[in-house]
């Protein structure tokens, strides 16, 4: 399996558990010790499929699309992070605890990160539409859900889940995008074998 169909089916399950994650926070679907468990990973294979784009688009997305691939890289890990304190460290901790150390150095960095995500997310975004090599609305979907899904702490519980499922679909996007270029690449490459004798 080509690098290009990796990060594809990686961006594929990231849209799949953002839409799991949005269900699970709405009720929709149920809070077990599984749905807690996978939670984290949609930044993580968020992650890679936004490498897989920036491999694809880094030849004609400049500098810009560098500055912003490095900011939603590292935002992207940021919020993996903070998804797994989230869910294996927090409810283990007493709530003045909790509280404690978000109103200190905890909450400050969960802030940094926010900021450094939504600032990457923008970024990245422009540059994967400068380039041309990725669909337009794809990348609108995923730069306009991940502004709530990077502001999770500042907007409503609706609206934040609503834009990671708006995101999970930008994602999607362009991992079919991602997954069609490595047909092509695979259909436009030369044949080779050996020729049968006489």
């Amino acid at each position: 399996m080509r690098v290009h169909r990796v990060m594809a089916a990686a961006g594929f399950v990231c849209a799949v558990l953002l839409v799991v994650n949005s269900g699970r926070r709405a009720g929709f679907l149920p809070e077990t010790a599984f749905t807690h468990a996978i939670a984290p990973f949609a930044a993580l294979t968020g992650l890679l499929a936004i490498t897989g784009v920036y491999l694809l688009v880094r030849n004609t997305a400049g500098g810009l699309g560098l500055v912003g691939y490095v900011l939603n890289s590292a935002g992207l890990a940021g919020a993996f992070a903070i998804e797994y304190i989230l869910h294996f460290v927090f409810p283990y901790l007493g709530g003045g605890t909790v509280n404690g150390l978000l109103a200190g150095g905890t909450g400050r960095a969960f802030l940094v990160t926010s900021v450094v995500l939504l600032a990457g997310v923008l970024t990245f975004g422009a540059a994967a539409i400068r380039s041309g090599a990725m669909p337009v609305l794809g990348v609108v979907l995923y730069a306009v859900g991940m502004v709530p899904g990077s502001l999770r702490s500042v907007v409503p519980l609706p609206v934040y889940l609503i834009g990671l499922v708006v995101a999970g679909a930008g994602v999607a996007w362009m991992s079919a995008r991602l997954w069609a270029v490595e047909e092509e690449v695979v259909a436009s490459s030369p044949r080779t074998g050996v020729r049968p004798t006489a």
